[in-house]
């Protein structure tokens, strides 16, 4: 592990993820000094396994193949909304935490995001749709491909937020008169 960090240097990747129990998004970015680079995205077809528990462990093999394969330093979660459906609500808290479980168990740490702060972060309002948070995300990362399924975005506009979060002085500083406390040097006289 000490060797990646060394060859990465200041480079940190951040995996999103977007859970569900029939399409799972995922989304990889790497950021070096602020700038964004896409590494991956996609999804995880769970539908055509009709059993929860067989979708649960297909959640927890894919998620450790992308760890093991990129080895980010931390997960981003999309925190799952209020339905009205119960068992609906039951399934997806299982799925985010085999999802959760994968990151722990390669020790990788876990923030989750409400779905409108994500849409916030990536595109400045709450209530984007998930069209919008697509193109958003493509002119921020530079691909030009449609992807099939916005679950795959949904997952890469929850890594992008992470990083956002991460010291970015939009979005830590609350008002102007912190800003200028934390940063005397920039104000002129």
């Amino acid at each position: 592990m000490a060797e990646i960090e060394a060859k990465r240097g200041s480079e940190k990747i951040f995996l999103g993820v977007d859970p569900g129990t029939s399409v799972m998004g995922y989304g990889l970015i790497s950021v070096n000094r602020r700038e964004m680079k896409l590494l991956q995205y996609g999804v995880i077809h769970l539908s055509k396994y009709t059993n929860h528990e067989l979708k649960l462990k297909k959640i927890f093999e894919r998620l450790i193949s992308l760890i093991d394969d990129y080895s980010p330093d931390e997960m981003a979660l999309e925190a799952p909304f209020y339905g009205k459906n119960i068992q609906s609500m039951l399934k997806l808290g299982r799925a985010q935490g085999v999802a959760m479980a994968a990151a722990l168990s390669r020790e990788i740490a876990i923030t989750e995001y409400a779905p409108k702060k994500v849409k916030q972060s990536v595109t400045g309002n709450g209530n984007a749709s998930k069209e919008q948070v697509a193109q958003m995300l493509k002119k921020l990362l530079r691909f030009q491909e449609e992807p099939k399924l916005l679950d795959a975005t949904d997952a890469l506009a929850v890594a992008v937020c992470h990083h956002f979060q991460q010291g970015n002085p939009q979005s830590s500083t609350k008002s102007w008169k912190a800003f200028i406390n934390e940063n005397p040097g920039r104000i002129k006289s």
